[in-house]
């Protein structure tokens, strides 16, 4: 008995050692993580009071490039800047973190004012919905909260942290892994002017660049395609993609040590809400996507009316992308085809995807883009409560419900005023199992009722969604994958040709 106490007491001891020697080595590591990202920036996150809502447990990640010409970088890209976030996207790493769809945001794109606070000097805005900006001056008024404010507003995303990276950042994170490979189909020789250039200078063909040159890539525009912000876009998902294809590659997402000296490089050139141990979990949690699971989409847009230099988001395309981003499913269907668009130039400058199909308009609707009445035409049970509690669920706008004007209806009907309105009531129609649609002209325009009849008992179940749809994303909308290796549209104008060259050379 006396040697089975001394034993127990010896395995006593020893536990507790290695449990005081565990704890030691986690705050240790946790001092040294702390001290490694110490020099990131850190803003409080946005007012919850008044966001949209969070459908799934997807992350949104709003990243942004500043355009600050602080630092050795200043004159690449020109030396005049405005503190401006000339790259906006919004990456979303779907739930299980199987694929990340990421959605480029023009820069020119016109907004209204969204209030803003004052932050770090800046002076903030109040609300306005009778003025408009350009969205990349929204970080220059209040910061990075600023811009997501104003994302989320206009999108309707639920922005789960907002990451701002300078011109300097970019570079040490190219240099970390190991730079990037890209390919020209013509030479480029971007001289630096008192107003422009970037001061790339590569031949045609393969290479491999540096952060640098990288960073050089990243902001050439004036003498490649049409010289527009636009076009420059397709560039920057080009060489995103092989940047996701780098990381990958480095194995760095599966290295918790080496991450931290990566985001240690550029934390002084971050900005961000998240974290420390946010940036940790986002990085970590895309440990297991491939490449060809990553896709790069722009927001749809069409020329601003009142400035050809601008744009503004195509409608009502821009918001069936953001709501298949929002609950990460496939987007409604668009006309006959889903290929099936029209593309239209101004001023040089191509227009996003927007719908050739009869009358111009989406077969389908998002459901926050219906209103619908919901009104019992039964003569038995009275179900109009119930479903407009599943409609509203569902995200549909239920201005109310109430009894129809007579009854003894079997099936029930889907009434809508003119067709104009025929979108909506197609859409609605996929709630139900059986259900007719009825043309009443008349009936307000903007809205449709839905009569119930005695057949209905409940709204069809929800169609299941999966990432395979919101994958289609890329394809339908002019996007890439980041697997692609070369992209040769974004090097030419809307006709084929590069701003003084020949299509001679291509990269194969």
């Amino acid at each position: 008995m006396r040697m089975r106490s001394q034993r127990a007491r010896i395995l006593a001891w020893t536990s507790v050692t290695m449990v005081a020697i565990l704890v030691v080595v986690v705050a240790g590591g946790y001092a040294a993580i702390r001290l490694e990202l110490s020099g990131i920036t850190h803003v409080s996150k946005i007012d919850t009071r008044q966001r949209p809502p969070r459908y799934n447990d997807a992350l949104n990640i709003l990243l942004l490039g500043s355009d600050t010409r602080t630092g050795r970088n200043r004159a690449i890209g020109g030396p005049n800047g405005c503190a401006c976030s000339d790259t906006i996207m919004v990456a979303h790493i779907s739930p299980g973190r199987g694929g990340v769809t990421v959605v480029s945001i023009p820069r020119d794109t016109v907004v209204p004012l969204y209030a803003c606070s004052p932050w770090n000097g800046l002076p903030g805005q109040p609300a306005d919905p009778y003025a408009v900006e350009r969205i990349n001056a929204t970080l220059a008024a209040g910061g990075p909260e600023c811009v997501r404010e104003t994302v989320e507003q206009q999108s309707g995303i639920y922005i789960s942290n907002v990451i701002e990276l300078n011109f300097s950042g970019f570079e040490r994170v190219i240099n970390d892994i190991g730079g990037v490979n890209v390919c020209l189909p013509f030479a480029i020789h971007n001289v630096i002017t008192a107003s422009e250039g970037s001061g790339l200078d590569l031949k045609a063909g393969r290479h491999h660049i540096n952060g640098k040159v990288a960073l050089e890539f990243w902001r050439t525009r004036y003498n490649v395609a049409d010289g527009s912000d636009i076009a420059r876009i397709s560039r920057d998902q080009y060489l995103m993609a092989q940047v996701v294809k780098g990381v990958l590659h480095s194995g760095m997402l599966r290295s918790p040590t080496r991450l931290v000296t990566v985001i240690g490089d550029v934390a002084d050139a971050m900005t961000t809400d998240a974290s420390n141990t946010e940036l940790l979990h986002i990085a970590t949690s895309l440990r297991g996507v491939s490449a060809r699971n990553v896709q790069f989409i722009t927001a749809p847009w069409v020329s601003y009316p009142y400035n050809p230099n601008e744009v503004e988001f195509a409608q009502p395309e821009a918001d069936a992308v953001f709501w298949a981003v929002a609950h990460d499913t496939a987007i409604p269907p668009i006309g006959k085809s889903r290929h099936h668009f029209r593309a239209e130039t101004v001023k040089g400058q191509k227009n996003g995807p927007i719908d050739a199909g009869p009358a111009g308009q989406l077969l389908t609707l998002n459901p926050e883009q219906v209103k619908v009445t919901v009104l019992n035409g039964a003569s038995g049970a009275d179900l109009s409560s119930a479903a407009a509690a599943g409609l509203t669920s569902r995200g549909f706008s239920v201005m109310g419900t109430g009894y129809a004007p007579s009854t003894g209806y079997r099936k029930s009907v889907i009434e809508y005023g003119s067709r104009a309105d025929l979108s909506a009531a197609r859409t609605l129609r996929g709630q139900f199992s059986s259900v007719r649609l009825k043309l009443v002209p008349g009936l307000p325009e903007g809205t449709v009722d839905v009569i119930l009849g005695s057949s209905f008992r409940k709204l069809t179940p929800p169609k299941p969604t999966t990432r395979a749809s919101i994958a289609a994303l890329a394809s339908n909308y002019g996007g890439i994958k980041a697997s692609v290796s070369c992209r040769n549209s974004a090097f030419y104008s809307s006709d084929g040709t590069p701003q003084g060259q020949s299509q001679s050379c291509r990269c194969s």
